[in-house]
Order: structure tokens, then C-alpha cells, then sequence
């Protein structure tokens, strides 16, 4: 496990709160593709310095890169050699991005762009709930071919699963870049 992909079936489901604790455990860099997206105040790069950005970073011997942007998602895919699925139910994803939203009102989450003050409106919940099914399809999808690929797969479907995943890494790498 030296290219790990972190995914979701929704905002919500603990990518990044995921990848920043097995980047503590493992020692590899983890990369946040909202902090690769996002510009201060909340403007859209565009798709090739989004894509440019992740061409730069999968080139690395180790990374982990947390978050599922379908436009760019083959840029990692291709390169990595683990792909950790977080599949909780969308009630809990749900409560998770307001209560995110609730704590950090008016701050910039770590895992977020500079200039990003945390915020919410009806679109994204909107997106959240009619993406949900669909992103799940697709993803088991993807999680097939990424098996027949020889890749690890990790599929974690709730909180105690992905605690345990954590407490059970038993090794620490170096960070090679």
C-alpha cells in the first residue's frame, strides 16, 4: 500500500477525516482534491489545472489522495495500487455534512482550500441526495474492474469497520516523494 485512493459514496461518509488518520498511521502524504480544486472563495479551477495538479502528484512513489471528482477520478485510478471504498448509509451522511457545516461555520476546514470558509445551501444537499444511488452503482462498478486490475480493494461500510481498519495497520512507512 504505497498509491491509496480514498472514495465515497457521498459527502459525508469520512474521506478525509479517513485519510488523514491513515496518513498519521502510515507516514505517506495525504492530498485533499478539494484543497486541489477549490480557490479562495470558493472558484472552480479548471479542469486541466485540476488534472495537471494530480498528474504531478500520482508520479510520487507514495501518496494518498482523498476524494472522488469523476472528471479526474482515471488519473488516479490508473496509477494507484489500493482504493479504500467508505460506504455509510446517506441518513448518516447527511447528519455528518451539517454537523460539519454547524462546527465550522465561518472557518476553513483543514482538508478544504484556503479562502473556503465553510458553508452550505439547498444545491449541495440536493446533490448529495440524488447522487447517492447513482454514485453507489458506479462505484461497485469500479471496485469490480479495480479487483480484476489485481489492486487492493477496501470496502468499509460503518464507523466501527473503519476505526478497526486504522487500529489494525501495523506498520509505519517512510514518506518518499
Amino acid at each position: 500500500m504505497k498509491r491509496v485512493m480514498v472514495i465515497g459514496a457521498s459527502a459525508g461518509a469520512g474521506k478525509s477525516t479517513f485519510a488523514r488518520k491513515l496518513g498519521e498511521k502510515t507516514g505517506i502524504e495525504v492530498h485533499h482534491l478539494d484543497v486541489l480544486y477549490w480557490k479562495p472563495g470558493w472558484v472552480e479551477s479548471g479542469l486541466q489545472e485540476f488534472s495537471d495538479a494530480q498528474c504531478e502528484i500520482v508520479k510520487k512513489k507514495q501518496w494518498i489522495i482523498e476524494g472522488n471528482y469523476s472528471n479526474t477520478f482515471e488519473i488516479r485510478a490508473a496509477a494507484c495500487d489500493t482504493v479504500i471504498y467508505l460506504e455509510l448509509p446517506l441518513y448518516l451522511c447527511l447528519y455528518r455534512v451539517l454537523k460539519r457545516w454547524a462546527i465550522n461555520l465561518g472557518k476553513t476546514r483543514p482538508d478544504m482550500a484556503a479562502g473556503c470558509r465553510e458553508k452550505m445551501d439547498w444545491k449541495f444537499i440536493k446533490f448529495i441526495v440524488t447522487t447517492y444511488g447513482p454514485r453507489k452503482k458506479k462505484m461497485a462498478e469500479r471496485l469490480d474492474r479495480f479487483d480484476s486490475e489485481g489492486k487492493k480493494v477496501v470496502l468499509l461500510t460503518n464507523k466501527a469497520d473503519i476505526d478497526s481498519y486504522i487500529d489494525d495497520l501495523n506498520f509505519k512507512t517512510n514518506n518518499v516523494s
